[in-house]
C-alpha cells in the first residue's frame, strides 16, 4: 500500500510542481510530512540539504531518498518515487513539444507562460521560507552563517561552489 500511496503522491507533485525542484519542496513537504507523516521536518530538512548537494535535480534527488526512507530501505520505492515525480514532466514535454511550434505565436499561450512566471517565483520564495525553520537556523552561529553567505552570494564575492564548501568547513568547525 505505501508504494501506491508513494506513487500517487510523487504523480501529484510531478504534475504540479511547476518551476523546478526548489518549487517542488513545498509540495513534497505537505505531502510527505504534514499530510502522511512520513518524516518529521527535521528528516526532511536533512533530505534536502543532502539533495542539494548531491549531483542532479533536487526535486529527482529527495524524491529517490523520500521513496528509499519511507519503504524502509527498500530500492524498489526509490525507483518508484523517481520515476512517479518525472513521468508527468516527461509526458507535458513531449506533448508540448509536438505542439510548441504551431502554437508559440498565439497570443493565449503567450499569456499563458507570462502568468506562469510569478507562479513559478513564488513557488521558490515558499521554498526559501519552508526552510527557515528553527531546525535549521539552530543558534546565533547559523544566523551569523546564512547572513553572511546571502551576503556574499548578493554581492557575488565569493563562487557560489567555494561558498558551499566554506560553510561546511564553517559548520564543522563552529558545532563538531
Amino acid at each position: 500500500m505505501i508504494y501506491l500511496q508513494l506513487i500517487w503522491v510523487y504523480l501529484k507533485i510531478g504534475l504540479l510542481g511547476f518551476g523546478g525542484g526548489y518549487a517542488m519542496l513545498p509540495l513534497i513537504q505537505e505531502e510527505v510530512v504534514d499530510h502522511y507523516h512520513w518524516l518529521t521536518m527535521q528528516e526532511f530538512t536533512d533530505i534536502v540539504a543532502i539533495s542539494q548537494v548531491t549531483p542532479g535535480p533536487i526535486g529527482i534527488n529527495s524524491a529517490t531518498y523520500i521513496g528509499y526512507t519511507v519503504t524502509g530501505g527498500s530500492v524498489l520505492g526509490s525507483v518508484a518515487a523517481t520515476l512517479a515525480v518525472m513521468f508527468p514532466s516527461f509526458v507535458l514535454c513531449f506533448l508540448i513539444s509536438r505542439a510548441y511550434r504551431r502554437f508559440i505565436d498565439n497570443k493565449h499561450v503567450q499569456g499563458l507562460f507570462v502568468g506562469i512566471r510569478p507562479v513559478t517565483a513564488g513557488l521558490i520564495a515558499s521554498a526559501a521560507l519552508l526552510l527557515m525553520t528553527p531546525d535549521n537556523f539552530i543558534d546565533v552561529w547559523s544566523i551569523v552563517l546564512f547572513l553572511a553567505c546571502l551576503v556574499c552570494m548578493l554581492k557575488r564575492w565569493v563562487h557560489p561552489i567555494l561558498l558551499m564548501i566554506l560553510s561546511g568547513l564553517a559548520g564543522y568547525l563552529i558545532y563538531v
